[in-house]
Protein backbone atom coordinates (compact mmCIF):
# COMPACT_ATOMS: atom_id res chain seq x y z
CA UNK A 1 0.00 0.00 0.00
CA UNK A 2 1.33 3.43 -0.94
CA UNK A 3 2.04 5.66 2.04
CA UNK A 4 0.06 8.89 2.37
CA UNK A 5 2.95 10.75 4.01
CA UNK A 6 6.64 10.53 3.16
CA UNK A 7 8.98 11.89 5.85
CA UNK A 8 12.51 12.61 4.65
CA UNK A 9 15.32 12.58 7.22
CA UNK A 10 18.80 13.52 5.90
CA UNK A 11 21.63 12.16 8.08
CA UNK A 12 25.35 12.76 8.49
CA UNK A 13 27.14 11.19 11.48
CA UNK A 14 24.01 11.02 13.64
CA UNK A 15 24.66 7.78 15.56
CA UNK A 16 24.09 9.52 18.92
CA UNK A 17 20.60 10.71 18.07
CA UNK A 18 19.17 8.71 15.17
CA UNK A 19 17.60 5.98 17.33
CA UNK A 20 15.73 8.58 19.38
CA UNK A 21 14.72 10.41 16.20
CA UNK A 22 13.19 7.24 14.79
CA UNK A 23 11.26 6.50 17.99
CA UNK A 24 9.83 10.03 18.18
CA UNK A 25 8.85 10.12 14.52
CA UNK A 26 7.27 6.69 14.79
CA UNK A 27 5.34 7.63 17.93
CA UNK A 28 3.94 10.79 16.34
CA UNK A 29 2.93 9.16 13.05
CA UNK A 30 1.58 5.93 14.60
CA UNK A 31 -0.54 8.08 16.89
CA UNK A 32 -1.93 10.00 13.93
CA UNK A 33 -3.27 6.80 12.43
CA UNK A 34 -2.62 7.31 8.69
CA UNK A 35 -0.14 5.49 6.49
CA UNK A 36 3.38 6.86 6.27
CA UNK A 37 6.98 6.06 5.39
CA UNK A 38 10.21 7.28 6.97
CA UNK A 39 12.93 7.81 4.37
CA UNK A 40 16.35 8.09 6.01
CA UNK A 41 19.02 9.41 3.62
CA UNK A 42 22.59 8.70 4.71
CA UNK A 43 24.86 11.40 3.35
CA UNK A 44 28.18 9.58 3.63
CA UNK A 45 28.26 9.11 7.41
CA UNK A 46 31.52 7.77 8.85
CA UNK A 47 30.07 6.48 12.12
CA UNK A 48 27.45 3.81 12.90
CA UNK A 49 24.50 5.77 11.51
CA UNK A 50 23.92 3.42 8.56
CA UNK A 51 24.26 0.31 10.70
CA UNK A 52 21.65 1.59 13.18
CA UNK A 53 19.13 2.65 10.54
CA UNK A 54 19.67 -0.54 8.54
CA UNK A 55 18.70 -2.55 11.60
CA UNK A 56 15.60 -0.40 12.09
CA UNK A 57 14.71 -0.76 8.41
CA UNK A 58 14.79 -4.55 8.58
CA UNK A 59 12.36 -4.55 11.52
CA UNK A 60 9.93 -1.81 10.50
CA UNK A 61 8.15 -1.99 7.15
CA UNK A 62 7.53 1.79 7.24
CA UNK A 63 11.23 2.64 7.21
CA UNK A 64 13.36 3.13 4.07
CA UNK A 65 17.11 3.75 3.79
CA UNK A 66 19.02 5.48 1.00
CA UNK A 67 22.78 5.17 1.42
CA UNK A 68 24.98 7.49 -0.65
CA UNK A 69 28.36 6.36 -1.97
CA UNK A 70 29.93 9.42 -0.28
CA UNK A 71 29.02 12.78 1.22
CA UNK A 72 27.09 14.87 -1.34
CA UNK A 73 25.64 17.48 1.01
CA UNK A 74 22.52 18.14 3.05
CA UNK A 75 20.53 19.74 0.22
CA UNK A 76 21.31 16.85 -2.13
CA UNK A 77 20.21 14.37 0.53
CA UNK A 78 16.85 16.16 0.72
CA UNK A 79 16.62 16.03 -3.08
CA UNK A 80 17.25 12.27 -3.10
CA UNK A 81 14.52 11.79 -0.52
CA UNK A 82 12.08 13.67 -2.75
CA UNK A 83 13.12 11.53 -5.74
CA UNK A 84 12.20 8.33 -3.87
CA UNK A 85 9.17 9.62 -1.92
CA UNK A 86 5.72 8.55 -3.06
CA UNK A 87 3.46 10.09 -0.43
CA UNK A 88 0.67 12.54 -1.20
CA UNK A 89 2.48 14.92 1.14
CA UNK A 90 6.24 15.04 1.75
CA UNK A 91 7.73 16.31 5.01
CA UNK A 92 11.39 17.26 5.45
CA UNK A 93 12.86 17.18 8.96
CA UNK A 94 16.45 17.04 10.22
CA UNK A 95 17.69 14.15 12.34
CA UNK A 96 18.92 16.27 15.27
CA UNK A 97 15.46 16.70 16.89
CA UNK A 98 15.77 20.50 16.97
CA UNK A 99 12.53 20.60 14.97
CA UNK A 100 9.84 18.95 17.16
CA UNK A 101 8.17 16.05 15.29
CA UNK A 102 4.82 17.01 16.84
CA UNK A 103 4.79 20.12 14.64
CA UNK A 104 4.41 17.82 11.62
CA UNK A 105 0.80 17.18 12.66
CA UNK A 106 0.07 20.90 12.57
CA UNK A 107 1.58 21.03 9.08
CA UNK A 108 -0.63 18.14 7.98
CA UNK A 109 -3.75 19.92 9.23
CA UNK A 110 -2.76 23.04 7.26
CA UNK A 111 -2.20 20.84 4.20
CA UNK A 112 -5.68 19.37 4.58
CA UNK A 113 -7.05 22.91 4.61
CA UNK A 114 -5.72 23.30 1.06
CA UNK A 115 -2.20 24.69 1.48
CA UNK A 116 0.41 23.11 -0.79
CA UNK A 117 3.50 24.24 1.13
CA UNK A 118 3.61 24.52 4.93
CA UNK A 119 6.93 25.66 6.37
CA UNK A 120 8.05 25.85 9.97
CA UNK A 121 8.71 29.40 11.20
CA UNK A 122 11.03 29.65 14.20
CA UNK A 123 9.85 31.89 17.02
CA UNK A 124 12.93 31.12 19.12
CA UNK A 125 16.18 29.26 18.50
CA UNK A 126 17.41 27.54 21.64
CA UNK A 127 21.02 26.50 22.11
CA UNK A 128 22.42 28.65 19.29
CA UNK A 129 25.11 31.27 19.73
CA UNK A 130 24.46 34.97 19.30
CA UNK A 131 26.83 34.93 16.31
CA UNK A 132 24.77 32.27 14.50
CA UNK A 133 21.49 34.05 15.22
CA UNK A 134 22.84 37.39 13.96
CA UNK A 135 24.37 35.89 10.80
CA UNK A 136 21.16 33.97 10.08
CA UNK A 137 19.14 37.16 10.44
CA UNK A 138 21.53 39.01 8.11
CA UNK A 139 21.40 36.18 5.56
CA UNK A 140 17.62 36.06 5.29
CA UNK A 141 17.33 39.82 5.04
CA UNK A 142 20.04 39.91 2.38
CA UNK A 143 18.27 37.17 0.40
CA UNK A 144 14.96 39.02 0.60
CA UNK A 145 16.53 42.24 -0.69
CA UNK A 146 18.30 40.50 -3.59
CA UNK A 147 15.52 38.29 -4.97
CA UNK A 148 12.28 39.09 -6.78
CA UNK A 149 10.23 36.58 -4.78
CA UNK A 150 9.56 36.12 -1.09
CA UNK A 151 11.78 33.73 0.90
CA UNK A 152 10.18 33.53 4.39
CA UNK A 153 12.26 34.84 7.28
CA UNK A 154 13.50 32.60 10.10
CA UNK A 155 12.72 29.32 8.34
CA UNK A 156 14.77 26.25 7.52
CA UNK A 157 14.15 23.12 5.49
CA UNK A 158 11.58 21.82 7.99
CA UNK A 159 8.40 21.89 5.91
CA UNK A 160 5.61 19.94 4.24
CA UNK A 161 5.14 20.02 0.48
CA UNK A 162 2.29 18.64 -1.58
CA UNK A 163 2.89 15.89 -4.14
CA UNK A 164 2.48 18.30 -7.06
CA UNK A 165 5.13 20.62 -5.54
CA UNK A 166 7.47 17.68 -5.02
CA UNK A 167 7.06 16.63 -8.65
CA UNK A 168 7.91 20.16 -9.84
CA UNK A 169 11.01 20.29 -7.61
CA UNK A 170 12.14 16.92 -8.94
CA UNK A 171 12.23 18.46 -12.41
CA UNK A 172 14.61 21.27 -11.43
CA UNK A 173 18.22 20.50 -12.36
CA UNK A 174 20.42 22.82 -10.27
CA UNK A 175 23.58 21.21 -8.89
CA UNK A 176 24.23 23.80 -6.15
CA UNK A 177 20.80 23.48 -4.60
CA UNK A 178 19.12 25.74 -2.07
CA UNK A 179 15.94 23.79 -1.42
CA UNK A 180 14.06 26.31 0.70
CA UNK A 181 14.68 28.93 -2.00
CA UNK A 182 13.46 26.56 -4.71
CA UNK A 183 10.28 25.84 -2.74
CA UNK A 184 9.58 29.57 -2.50
CA UNK A 185 10.44 30.09 -6.17
CA UNK A 186 7.96 27.51 -7.51
CA UNK A 187 5.10 29.28 -5.77
CA UNK A 188 1.83 27.44 -4.98
CA UNK A 189 -0.30 28.21 -1.94
CA UNK A 190 2.00 28.57 1.08
CA UNK A 191 1.60 29.20 4.79
CA UNK A 192 3.58 28.76 8.01
CA UNK A 193 3.38 26.99 11.35
CA UNK A 194 5.19 28.70 14.23
CA UNK A 195 7.26 26.75 16.72
CA UNK A 196 10.20 26.99 19.12
CA UNK A 197 13.37 25.34 17.84
CA UNK A 198 15.01 23.19 20.51
CA UNK A 199 18.66 22.47 21.22
CA UNK A 200 20.29 19.48 19.56
CA UNK A 201 19.36 16.27 21.34
CA UNK A 202 22.95 15.02 20.99
CA UNK A 203 26.00 15.32 18.76
CA UNK A 204 27.46 18.38 17.06
CA UNK A 205 26.12 20.80 14.49
CA UNK A 206 26.73 19.82 10.86
CA UNK A 207 26.91 23.47 9.79
CA UNK A 208 30.17 25.04 11.04
CA UNK A 209 31.15 28.51 9.80
CA UNK A 210 32.75 27.24 6.57
CA UNK A 211 29.60 25.34 5.53
CA UNK A 212 27.39 28.24 6.55
CA UNK A 213 29.33 30.56 4.22
CA UNK A 214 29.16 28.04 1.36
CA UNK A 215 25.43 27.57 1.96
CA UNK A 216 24.87 31.34 1.91
CA UNK A 217 26.78 31.66 -1.36
CA UNK A 218 24.69 28.88 -2.91
CA UNK A 219 21.52 30.65 -1.86
CA UNK A 220 22.52 34.09 -3.12
CA UNK A 221 24.11 33.01 -6.41
CA UNK A 222 21.26 30.60 -7.20
CA UNK A 223 18.56 33.25 -7.07
CA UNK A 224 20.14 36.64 -7.71
CA UNK A 225 22.63 38.33 -10.02
CA UNK A 226 22.45 41.62 -8.11
CA UNK A 227 25.95 41.05 -6.64
CA UNK A 228 27.25 41.26 -10.23
CA UNK A 229 25.42 44.57 -10.65
CA UNK A 230 27.01 45.80 -7.44
CA UNK A 231 30.41 44.78 -8.83
CA UNK A 232 29.69 46.90 -11.93
CA UNK A 233 28.76 49.92 -9.81
CA UNK A 234 31.84 49.53 -7.61
CA UNK A 235 34.08 49.21 -10.67
CA UNK A 236 32.55 52.34 -12.21
CA UNK A 237 33.02 54.27 -8.94
CA UNK A 238 36.67 53.20 -8.67
CA UNK A 239 37.32 54.19 -12.29
CA UNK A 240 35.82 57.65 -11.84
CA UNK A 241 37.65 58.17 -8.55
CA UNK A 242 40.96 57.10 -10.09
CA UNK A 243 40.48 59.42 -13.09
CA UNK A 244 39.70 62.40 -10.87
CA UNK A 245 42.76 61.72 -8.73
CA UNK A 246 44.87 61.49 -11.89
CA UNK A 247 43.60 64.91 -12.97
CA UNK A 248 44.57 66.35 -9.59
CA UNK A 249 48.09 64.92 -9.86
CA UNK A 250 48.54 66.28 -13.41
CA UNK A 251 47.30 69.72 -12.37
CA UNK A 252 49.68 69.82 -9.39
CA UNK A 253 52.59 68.81 -11.59
CA UNK A 254 51.95 71.38 -14.37
CA UNK A 255 50.52 74.39 -12.59
CA UNK A 256 51.78 74.36 -9.00
CA UNK A 257 55.08 74.09 -7.19
CA UNK A 258 53.76 71.25 -5.03
CA UNK A 259 56.16 68.31 -4.85
CA UNK A 260 55.12 64.87 -3.64
CA UNK A 261 57.40 63.94 -0.73
CA UNK A 262 56.57 60.24 -0.57
CA UNK A 263 54.48 57.58 -2.22
CA UNK A 264 52.95 56.04 0.90
CA UNK A 265 49.47 57.34 0.11
CA UNK A 266 49.71 56.08 -3.49
CA UNK A 267 50.75 52.62 -2.32
CA UNK A 268 47.89 52.54 0.21
CA UNK A 269 45.35 53.54 -2.43
CA UNK A 270 46.70 50.92 -4.85
CA UNK A 271 46.46 48.22 -2.21
CA UNK A 272 42.88 49.24 -1.40
CA UNK A 273 41.79 49.28 -5.04
CA UNK A 274 43.59 46.05 -5.87
CA UNK A 275 41.95 44.35 -2.89
CA UNK A 276 38.51 45.47 -4.02
CA UNK A 277 39.20 44.33 -7.58
CA UNK A 278 40.34 40.90 -6.38
CA UNK A 279 37.19 40.54 -4.26
CA UNK A 280 35.04 41.38 -7.27
CA UNK A 281 36.94 38.87 -9.38
CA UNK A 282 36.31 36.28 -6.68
CA UNK A 283 32.60 37.09 -6.77
CA UNK A 284 32.51 36.67 -10.54
CA UNK A 285 34.46 33.43 -10.10
CA UNK A 286 31.72 32.09 -7.79
CA UNK A 287 29.16 32.52 -10.57
CA UNK A 288 31.49 31.05 -13.20
CA UNK A 289 32.25 28.08 -10.96
CA UNK A 290 28.56 27.33 -10.62
CA UNK A 291 28.10 27.57 -14.39
CA UNK A 292 30.97 25.07 -14.69
CA UNK A 293 29.26 22.69 -12.25
CA UNK A 294 26.03 22.86 -14.23
CA UNK A 295 27.78 22.28 -17.57
CA UNK A 296 29.36 18.97 -16.46
CA UNK A 297 25.90 17.39 -16.25
CA UNK A 298 26.92 14.80 -13.67
CA UNK A 299 24.20 13.17 -11.54
CA UNK A 300 23.41 14.97 -8.29
CA UNK A 301 24.20 11.90 -6.20
CA UNK A 302 25.14 8.23 -6.38
CA UNK A 303 23.24 5.66 -4.32
CA UNK A 304 25.36 2.84 -2.96
CA UNK A 305 22.36 0.86 -1.72
CA UNK A 306 18.69 1.37 -0.94
CA UNK A 307 16.64 -0.72 1.49
CA UNK A 308 12.92 -0.93 2.15
CA UNK A 309 11.74 0.13 -1.32
CA UNK A 310 9.88 -2.07 -3.75
CA UNK A 311 11.45 -2.81 -7.13
CA UNK A 312 9.04 -0.56 -9.02
CA UNK A 313 10.02 2.49 -6.99
CA UNK A 314 13.73 1.79 -7.39
CA UNK A 315 13.27 1.51 -11.14
CA UNK A 316 11.33 4.78 -11.26
CA UNK A 317 14.01 6.65 -9.31
CA UNK A 318 16.75 5.11 -11.45
CA UNK A 319 14.91 6.04 -14.66
CA UNK A 320 14.50 9.64 -13.46
CA UNK A 321 18.22 9.97 -12.75
CA UNK A 322 19.02 8.50 -16.16
CA UNK A 323 16.77 11.06 -17.89
CA UNK A 324 18.49 13.87 -15.98
CA UNK A 325 21.92 12.61 -17.04
CA UNK A 326 20.93 12.39 -20.71
CA UNK A 327 19.61 15.92 -20.70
Amino acid sequence: MQAKYSIIVPMFNEEEVIGHTYLQLKAVMDGYGESYELIFVNDGSRDRTVEIVDGICRNDRNVRLINFSRNFGHQIAITAGMDYAQGEAVIIIDADLQDPPEVMLEMIEKWKEGYEVVYGKRLKRKGETAFKKITAMMFYRTMRSMTNFDIPMDTGDFRLIDRKVCDVLRGLKEKNRFVRGLVSWVGFRQTSVEYVREERFAGETKYPLKKMISFALDGITSFSYKPLKIATYVGFFLSVTSFLYLMVVVYQKLFTSYNEVGWTSIVAINLLFNGIILMLLGLIGEYIGRIYDESKNRPLYIVREAHGFDEERLEQASAKKEREYVR
